[in-house]
């Protein structure tokens, strides 16, 4: 049973760990986020992390994602992989010379969001993007990049242990090292993590040297991304034209339609994520319309995102393109917000009735086995 520190109120959807419930947050939201500081500033210090991008008087410009950080002297930007050392910007990762990540080959199909649509399950697109025909492409697997650092800082990160590498700055891979594990069993690359945003030119030169290496070779090589989309927009424009030339895509967390919620749920505003899911819907969708380069999720963390908030991403989506796919997805307690349960079944299929009632035309529950 959580309690809200602002308004008092409790139940067993509001998490005490967090501290405030969905309503403060929107309705006396400089309270309920004064409170969210306090929380995020002690979950991050345990990593060696900053709090809250930093604005520093004098500081140095980083640029790499839409946090545009100001780094003082002896600090570092909020993804962890920046400093200032003295009165000098040096960045330990992110470059085409040094990506912090993990990675591992995910034999087809995998659990990926898009697995309903895309090439590599489906056979959609074959045979110019897909190996099979009809069905997941058995026997070529996806070079999944687990990226160590993110550009938001969500307290129910379901991945939350990349924390762990954008503490210690490790391990580091260049791009060329990591696109030569693209061979020729490898039909698809997928970055997530963390989240690919602050080491963008570094996953941009992978893709391009595993795609040049393939298209050398005859193979087919589809570059996905699985963002929460709070990168620069040059960046997003790029990403968007290596999934549509290769056949992949790039799926958005659309974590909430409420600005003040992300900031209390993830740290930062979602304006720059839906700025540049609307702009990649806008220039890219209809260049495929048969397979989909956009999609979005949205984790269902109870009493917090409801259906209302369901709602209004779907019209946000709708409004850009009806057929732009969308996965609701169950929550599983992990991090800061461990306190709550997991999606409750009807929970979930409100959400659902509410996006389709939006006008989306593919809409789906991903992780039903979750649902309680």
């Amino acid at each position: 049973m959580g309690k809200c520190s602002v308004c008092n109120a409790q139940g067993v959807e509001i998490s005490g760990n967090l501290g405030v419930c969905l309503a403060c947050i929107r309705q006396r939201p400089e309270e309920a986020l004064a409170v969210v500081r306090e929380v995020r500033r002690r979950s991050r210090e345990a990593f060696g992390l900053e709090p809250s991008p930093p604005r520093d008087e004098g500081g140095l410009f980083c640029g790499l994602c839409a946090n545009m950080c100001k780094i003082g002297r002896g600090k570092r930007g909020f993804c962890g992989l920046v400093f200032n050392i003295n009165g000098r910007l040096v960045r330990y990762g992110g470059t085409p010379d040094a990506g912090v990540l993990e990675w591992y080959y995910d034999p087809l199909p995998t659990n990926c969001v898009a697995w309903w649509f895309c090439a590599g399950c489906t056979g959609a697109g074959y045979p110019k993007y897909a190996y099979s025909s009809r069905g997941p492409e058995l026997g070529y697997y996806n070079l999944a990049v687990f990226y160590g650092a993110c550009s938001y800082d969500c307290l129910y990160c379901q991945n939350w242990h990349y924390r762990h590498n954008a503490a210690k700055i490790e391990p580091v891979m260049s791009a060329e090292s990591l696109a030569a594990r693209a061979d020729k069993k490898v039909s698809c690359v997928c970055y997530f993590g963390g989240d690919p945003s602050p080491q963008m030119p570094h996953a941009i030169k992978t893709s391009e040297l595993a795609m040049e290496r393939a298209r050398k070779e005859g193979r087919i090589m589809r570059i996905c991304w699985e963002t929460n989309g709070y990168m620069l927009k040059k960046f997003a424009e790029r990403a968007a034209e290596l999934s549509l030339e290769s056949g992949g895509n790039v799926k958005f967390d659309l974590k909430t339609s409420d600005d003040c919620l992300n900031k209390a749920l993830c740290g930062v505003s979602n304006e720059p994520t839906l700025e540049n899911f609307e702009m990649i819907g806008t220039r890219f969708f209809e260049a495929r319309p048969e397979l989909p380069i956009l999609t979005a999720s949205t984790l269902l963390v109870p009493g917090y995102v409801n259906a209302e908030e369901v709602g209004r991403i779907a019209e946000f989506i709708a409004s850009i393109d009806p057929r732009i796919p969308y996965t609701l997805l169950a929550f599983h307690p992990q991090y800061v917000m461990n306190d709550l349960p997991t999606t409750r079944r009807k929970h979930a299929m409100e959400c659902l009735e509410t996006a389709r009632e939006a006008g989306l035309e593919q809409v789906r529950i991903g992780n039903v086995h979750l649902l309680s």
